[in-house]
């Protein structure tokens, strides 16, 4: 190879490998540089620099909870409210600490205190993951259940590891008390229905938190962010009130249930006691109900009529009822989901997420409005022959035979079906249904509930009424409405005219008791006119004297109101909703009491009875109690039964109060009297008296009363 060939072989010329050492020194000497440059900025900043490392760790941060508010009556009886809870929680990196000399003392002392943990199981976890900081093992734990446990490990310096994270649990002390109306919440703490739920915002506070933080000084600081409870709520029911109708409710359930098939005494009942001139709801209950503190309790379903979810093509899903009442049998064989679905079913509020036909507790309606519009009046009378032909449609009257002819007065308190049809076609459909309007049919009354159902879809605007509608919705068929929208509207037929929003909150406070919000009755518009209201007293008072209401007037009592019935779809079947509506007094109305009762389990569900039956039990309590005075003279027969009443009252209190916690069932053993325990003890022939065997006291043979020793000294 020549010489020039093996220059053309070289990598590098002499220049350039000149240039590489040049350059590799440069970078040596700049990472020199940069390195000293790091010693000195450590060596002055040390301080700084430790301040910024360390302050990305964590100190001891955690939140603190708020507490739920609390759900008040309007007396201030707590109807829902939180209690203090603990979770247990295990560290495993503590207890490992010391070559692990903390875990069998620790574990040692978490099987005496709380024998429902599993000890192996801790015991595994410890040693499997030694360096876990955080895991539950126990939930919800009272203070009472970790009292012993926290006392053992303030002397014990062995027992280490364990700490309890606080939280708040939903009670309700009530149980099943308004069950529909409070709603409840779920585990996040988020309410479910009822006041739960609408008033939700309110309930839930903020939680606080405590932060760890390095000082100038690199010491350890703590700053606390306080946690703000939440709003408490003053709801307008009375507990009072409210028992009263559960316990009717419930009664009426007993009596007819497994009658007609097996299952509850009705599909639904509902009940609303209301003050007339203030749009307060005092009692609100449906049955079947559930236990607030045991929601998912499925023994609540037994009885039932099982409801299914069918889905629909466009994504929405509709409830439909299958005809099968829920046995322990059918409930085993459900499904999760189905269970859940029927659970769902239950614990909606029946007296405003149902709707039915109102059948002849409309009527009263559709009078003020035809006297309001001078479509007719007072001195109207009609003719029944017991049908009225309506286009192609013979339309019946509930009375067959015909009520002949009669008045306006006699016709609301009859009841009669084709003076109704005759008025409204006298009134004509443009103004029958700007009045359903003006009483808020076919609309939400904004009550302060969550679940209100609205009823437009099943109303039918003047131009869309045929004759036979007309007709029919005259005497309250062929439409729907709520309970809570025909009890509001009823209110404003007999106040006056006045239409208040309905609601079941009166105040909202804060934790410190200070009034953040307060709700006055409010009345939205007027109806009717004073003149026309008084003239429909004077109707639903002659329903209870002389017409279909006699038998729900309470002893000592004179009471206005209207009877409903209304047969339910298919029309060939023979299934009714019965109800009755009524108020006291009646020249000046401030309790309404309405009744609903849905396809009553007896095989004529026709009667009127039923309904006027609970309605004449809860105004027979309720009346007294609210202060409203007897107006009549009683008979010797309801005087009898109202000191059978009052004694049955007497020993029902007398019982809850002997025996909080003894089951219902065995309770009518205690209201018998009782031998004295002290007649037991035997007589001591020395003194004649008897002896206490426990303590050796000498009592009295005849009262029991323990004898000084003066006494016997004397005596003896």
């Amino acid at each position: 190879m020549s010489k020039q060939q093996r220059s053309k072989t070289r990598i590098f010329s002499k220049t350039s490998q000149k240039k590489v050492l040049v350059l590799f020194f440069l970078v040596l000497a700049a990472f020199i540089f940069l390195f000293a440059r790091l010693v000195w900025l450590i060596k002055n900043n040390e301080t700084e620099y430790q301040k910024q490392v360390l302050s990305q760790r964590s100190y001891d941060s955690k939140t603190l909870p708020a507490r739920r508010g609390d759900i008040v009556d309007s007396k201030g009886v707590k109807l829902a409210t939180c209690e203090k809870v603990y979770n247990l929680v295990v560290d495993a990196s503590v207890m490992t600490t010391k070559e692990g000399k903390y875990i069998e003392p620790t574990l040692t002392v978490l099987g005496q205190c709380f024998p429902q943990l599993d000890i192996a199981q801790i015991r595994s976890f410890v040693k499997a993951d030694p360096s876990n900081q955080w895991h539950v093992f126990l939930k919800q734990l009272t203070f009472d259940e970790i009292s012993e446990f926290l006392a053992i490990q303030s002397e014990n310096k062995e027992v280490k590891g364990i700490w309890f994270e606080e939280e708040f649990r939903r009670v309700y002390p009530g149980g099943s008390l308004a069950a529909d109306v409070i709603g409840f919440t779920r585990t996040d703490n988020h309410g479910l229905y009822g006041l739960e739920e609408f008033y939700n915002t309110e309930l839930n506070g903020v939680d606080g938190r405590t932060y760890g933080y390095l000082d100038d000084d690199l010491n350890l600081q703590r700053t606390v962010k306080p946690a703000v409870d939440g709003y408490t709520i003053h709801s307008t029911l009375d507990s009072n009130v409210q028992s009263i109708v559960e316990k009717y409710l419930k009664k009426f359930n007993e009596e007819h249930k497994d009658h007609a098939h097996p299952g509850n005494g009705a599909e639904n009942l509902g009940c609303i006691v209301m003050e007339v001139n203030t749009g307060n709801i005092l009692a609100m209950a449906s049955y079947p109900t559930f236990d607030l503190n045991d929601t998912k309790n499925v023994d609540a379903l037994l009885g039932m009529v099982q409801v299914e979810q069918v889905d629909k093509e466009n994504g929405y899903f509709e409830i439909k009822k299958t005809g099968k009442y829920i046995n322990e049998e059918l409930l085993a064989s459900m499904t999760d989901e189905e269970v859940l679905t029927n659970l769902n079913y239950l614990w909606k509020n029946y007296c405003i997420t149902s709707s039915y036909e109102p059948g002849s507790t409309f009527k009263p309606f559709t009078v003020a409005a035809a006297l309001e519009t001078d479509s007719i009046s007072p001195d109207s009378y009609y003719e029944c022959l017991g049908s009225w032909q309506v286009g192609p449609h013979n339309i019946h009257c509930h009375n067959r035979y015909g009520d002949g002819t009669i008045s306006l007065k006699t016709a609301v308190a009859q009841s009669c079906n084709v003076a109704m049809m005759k008025i409204a076609t006298t009134m004509g459909a443009e103004k029958f249904s700007k009045f359903q309007q003006a009483f808020n049919f076919g609309l939400k009354t904004n009550i302060d509930l969550a679940g209100e159902a609205r009823t437009a879809d099943f109303l039918r605007s003047a131009d869309e009424m045929d004759p036979s509608d007309l007709a029919t919705y005259s005497f309250g068929q062929n439409f729907n409405v709520t309970m809570i929208q025909l009890a509001t509207g009823f209110c404003s037929l007999i106040n006056g005219g006045y239409y208040y929003e309905p609601h079941m909150v009166s105040k909202i406070t804060n934790s410190s008791g200070v009034t953040v919000k307060s709700i006055e009755p409010r009345i939205l518009k007027q109806t009717i006119s004073a003149s026309t209201s008084e003239l429909i007293r004077e109707y639903c008072t002659a329903v209870v004297t002389e017409g279909t209401g006699k038998a729900a007037r309470p002893a000592g009592y004179l009471i206005g109101g209207k009877t409903g019935t209304a047969q339910t779809y298919p029309r060939e079947g023979n299934d009714f909703v019965v109800s009755f509506i009524g108020f006291a007094p009646v020249d000046d109305p401030q309790i309404l009491v309405y009744v609903v009762v849905d396809r009553v389990n007896e095989y004529k569900q026709d009667n009127v009875g039923y309904a006027r039956e609970i309605v004449r039990n809860i105004f027979t309590e309720v009346l007294p109690y609210e202060n409203i005075f007897m107006t009549e003279e009683l008979s010797a027969k309801e005087q009898k039964e109202l000191e059978d009443r009052q004694l049955e009252i007497t020993l029902q209190y007398g019982k809850a109060l002997e025996n909080p916690d003894q089951p219902e069932e065995t309770q009518e053993e205690t209201v018998q009297e009782k031998e004295p325990v002290w007649k037991s003890f035997p007589i001591d022939p020395a003194t004649g008296c008897r002896k206490d065997p426990n303590t050796g006291e000498l009592l009295d043979p005849d009262t029991g009363d323990p004898i000084t020793a003066t006494m016997k000294s004397i005596d003896f």
